[in-house]
């Protein structure tokens, strides 16, 4: 077994897929340090964007005998790793665009720690705001969290379904009972939910998802990742948000990439059958709701199985499906904080620059969105390995994956030293597609014309898939660069 495969070995065979493949696997060797980081950022994301190359590779070679080989470069996944910095519309650059509100951040409590609020959602800021009585400044709301004790606030903004961690140590989440709760969780799970036939081999596709239809329910950066990676391989991705919820344009110009966009609201009756209607025709069924969310609306996994018999259905959350925290709303840069990573990036840092300052030390974030990333990949992998399994086996699966469980495999593949993490890991370049190590791995990718018919066409520049496949290359395409930009229907298929 090749070292620098071995953690991608590992997750191939956890689905149990054939073992013969992982070869057709290309990394580079010793990857890390990638960048600035005491995480082995190199080989998480190298690994996950080259299991979901290879897993697009498998399903295809499954459906037409194809067999080719899928290679990443590990710089450029760091870089993939952070597209949502990258990318400018029309000649513009996107080094002035906050991927994050002003006030979003960590916050000294009364008892010598740290709480990190997220307020990118206004409902959310306003949320904070009111727990805290405070103006909307980051001085008032430092002032103001000065009350407060870490956890208590933690508790009190959970409570009110706000957005809000407490800071703490490895140590300290082992012991919390989520972290218990998570201990044996696997990154990315498939579940046998229903019984159907195996998937019939129809037509000749050309590339992995010809002919594969995903509904894409999801929000932020994760779920919309993993959708993007399923559109670059040759699905039809219908991302579906509702017209009443706030969006994040910033991120979603990006993560709309090769897909097409539609709003319902799923409050409406009639837009719940609207939805009803396109899952019975879908292939996977991608969704970022907490835990029961969807359920509720009629749209749970075994639901969906009832309706369509043989669909894949692929759930992403926070914090996972068992513990007291299973429904607690949550974002990557939380999940970071709450589970040890910024108390211990902090540590490295310090080891490196030999500072004896009183603890805890500030929160040091990882330097890119690593959970949010990974996990989007790792959708992508236990997708394509589902649907691989309706080939073989038949049946309706459901597909796992959390932040907080991703976070949990990536601390496994351990710490570098911090003098070798600090000193060697280059940073990331400046948000410039024009710096010269951006532009070397960026594409064009052209607006999609919509259903409104309008002809002022942009152009996005934005990193490249990093999964490079040797005889089905990825389709950069298109990208709608708006929610709203078609009808919800699907395409018709070859041969329809």
């Amino acid at each position: 077994m090749s070292a620098v495969r071995a953690p991608a070995e590992a997750l191939w065979r956890s689905l149990r897929l054939p073992p013969e493949s992982i070869s057709s696997l290309q990394l580079t060797e010793d990857p890390d340090p990638v960048v600035n980081s005491s995480f082995r950022i190199g080989t998480a994301a190298q690994t996950a964007i080259g299991l979901s190359g290879l897993a697009a590779a498998e399903f295809h070679k499954l459906r037409t005998g194809v067999e080719q080989t899928v290679t990443v470069h590990a710089r450029h996944a760091a870089l993939e790793f952070k597209s949502e910095a990258y990318y400018s519309i029309s000649g513009e650059s996107s080094d002035n665009i906050a991927l994050f509100d002003p006030l979003a951040g960590v916050y000294r409590t009364r008892d010598n720690s740290y709480v990190r609020i997220h307020t990118n959602f206004p409902h959310h800021k306003q949320g904070i705001l009111d727990i805290l009585g405070c103006e909307p400044t980051r001085e008032s709301i430092a002032n103001a969290m000065l009350n407060w004790n870490a956890v208590d606030f933690e508790t009190e903004a959970a409570n009110r379904k706000m957005v809000a961690t407490a800071l703490r140590s490895f140590e300290t989440w082992d012991a919390h009972p989520q972290g218990i709760a998570l201990a044996n969780t696997p990154p990315v799970q498939l579940i046998r939910i229903g019984d159907a036939p195996k998937r019939g081999i129809r037509g000749e596709p050309t590339r992995p998802l010809d002919g594969i239809r995903v509904l894409d329910l999801t929000r932020v950066l994760a779920g919309p990742i993993c959708g993007r990676t399923l559109a670059a391989h040759g699905a039809d991705v219908l991302w579906v948000t509702s017209p009443k919820l706030p969006a994040l344009p910033n991120l979603d110009i990006d993560t709309s990439r090769g897909k097409r966009t539609t709003q319902l609201d799923l409050n409406d009756p009639s837009d719940r059958e609207r939805l009803a209607s396109l899952a019975q025709d879908a292939d996977v069924f991608l969704q970022a709701y907490r835990p029961g969310g969807l359920a509720a609306k009629s749209f749970g996994p075994e639901d969906v199985a009832r309706l369509r018999p043989g669909i894949v259905y692929a759930s992403l959350c926070a914090y996972g499906w068992d513990g007291p925290w299973s429904n607690r709303r949550g974002f990557d840069s939380l999940v970071q904080t709450a589970t040890g990573f910024n108390v211990a990036e902090a540590e490295a840092y310090a080891a490196y620059t030999g500072e004896a300052g009183p603890r805890p030390l500030p929160p040091k974030p990882l330097p890119m969105q690593a959970l949010d990333h990974a996990a989007g990949y790792m959708l992508a992998f236990g997708i394509q390995a589902a649907l691989c399994r309706t080939i073989t086996e038949g049946g309706s699966w459901e597909v796992r994956v959390s932040l907080a469980a991703v976070g949990r495999w990536l601390r496994s593949l351990g710490q570098l030293d911090p003098i070798t993490a600090f000193r060697d890991g280059a940073p990331l370049p400046p948000r410039d597609v024009n710096v010269p190590e951006v532009a070397r791995y960026v594409t064009k990718v052209v607006q999609a014309q919509g259903a409104d018919g309008k002809t002022d066409v942009k152009v996005m520049t934005a990193v490249a898939h990093a999964a490079k496949l040797s005889a089905t290359p990825v389709r950069e395409g298109e990208a709608p660069m708006r929610l709203d930009a078609h009808l919800p229907e699907w395409f018709p298929r070859k041969g329809e």
